[in-house]
């Protein structure tokens, strides 16, 4: 499963899991989602059901929604999320409503790091020289320094007006409407994965529930907030808060079919369809012993580069195999879960 990263990278420790869902966060990466010009085309939502997600919004909501891609405000609105468990859209609302515009711009600014505390809290009281700094901070990002201009900048009165507009108006138009089924697969996937919670150490089972994202432990990061998602799906998106590290993650499958117990994790299955094969097999034992290179591959395989690297193909599609500049290796631990992950399915 692909990843997207929206949070700093840190240094790394030992962190608990735990697991949050509601119609509310899906209807925040929803907006996301659909905003993304860059990813919409690779979204499982097909073109179809998009041309129907456009043709059932108001021209005021499809102009919000082009406020939120120019100014990032979905991630705003994931960022108020995380204050509190809102019961509904109203309370949200009423929560965006009763904030002063330094806590609402408080919260809109994401955690960069704690060594950057005290310049986001010279942000919010104005400081414009704090303001480029910050952006020089995260210049390497996507689009953080042009968000942290624009909370900087933007009336707060207009950012809560459009916060409520698009979130309200998102989730009547496309949210209600299906309000059922997305309970339900929302609910089915959030109890797979705490059924399973305790089986794996919390690095495999993060890896497990998001369909292959590998997180070590990171210095302050004391616990993983994994939340699911249907509309984003095949991303998994990644973000920090203050000793937390978010995945906000695709639903599995058999989340989405309803199948029930006898529905197997799609990555199991790809990576025993995977292990099938005699030529992949060499390979992972190949790249257990060294690092080696897709030259090294072919020519000790007396195979041609086409199909070694459509071995190493299946293979790191299956996370078992990783590649980096110095060649291709096995991923350990991949390996040494792959019995546990069987026992799983076939006792749960």
């Amino acid at each position: 499963m692909d990843l997207l990263t929206t949070g700093i990278k840190r240094k790394r420790e030992k962190y608990t899991v735990e697991i949050k869902s509601s119609l509310l966060w899906e209807s925040a990466l929803g907006i996301a989602a659909i905003t993304n010009k860059d990813l919409i085309s690779t979204l499982d939502l097909s073109e179809k059901d998009q041309e129907l997600i456009y043709h059932s919004l108001t021209n005021d909501m499809k102009e919000q929604l082009e406020y939120v891609q120019r100014n990032n405000t979905w991630k705003t609105l994931l960022q108020i999320l995380h204050q509190k468990d809102f019961e509904d859209l109203a309370s949200f609302n009423k929560y965006v409503k009763s904030l002063s515009s330094k806590e609402l711009k408080g919260i809109a600014v994401p955690f960069l790091g704690k060594d950057t505390e005290v310049l986001k809290n010279e942000l919010l009281n104005g400081s414009a020289e704090v303001l480029k700094e910050l952006q020089y901070i995260t210049k390497d990002h996507t689009f953080l320094p042009t968000y942290l201009e624009f909370i900087y900048k933007v009336p707060i009165e207009k950012l809560k007006a459009h916060l409520i507009e698009v979130m309200s108006g998102w989730f009547k138009a496309i949210i209600e409407p299906y309000k059922g089924k997305l309970e339900s697969i929302l609910l089915r996937d959030k109890t797979l994965k705490e059924k399973m919670l305790h089986n794996f150490e919390p690095d495999q089972f993060v890896e497990w529930a998001t369909d292959g994202v590998q997180y070590a432990p990171e210095p302050s990061v004391h616990k993983v907030l994994l939340i699911p998602h249907y509309i984003y799906r095949p991303w998994n998106v990644e973000a920090d808060l203050e000793g937390v590290k978010v995945f906000y993650y695709a639903v599995a499958n058999e989340s989405i079919t309803g199948e029930g117990k006898f529905a197997p994790n799609k990555l199991l299955v790809q990576r025993y369809k995977a292990l099938a094969d005699e030529s992949r097999l060499k390979i992972l034992k190949m790249t257990k012993e060294n690092k080696v290179t897709l030259q090294t591959l072919t020519t000790e395989l007396e195979l041609g580069k086409t199909t070694v690297h459509h071995h190493l193909k299946i293979l790191k599609s299956a996370r078992l195999v990783s590649q980096s500049s110095y060649g291709y290796g096995v991923i350990d631990k991949a390996i040494e879960s792959l019995p546990t992950e069987l026992k799983i399915y076939l006792e749960s």
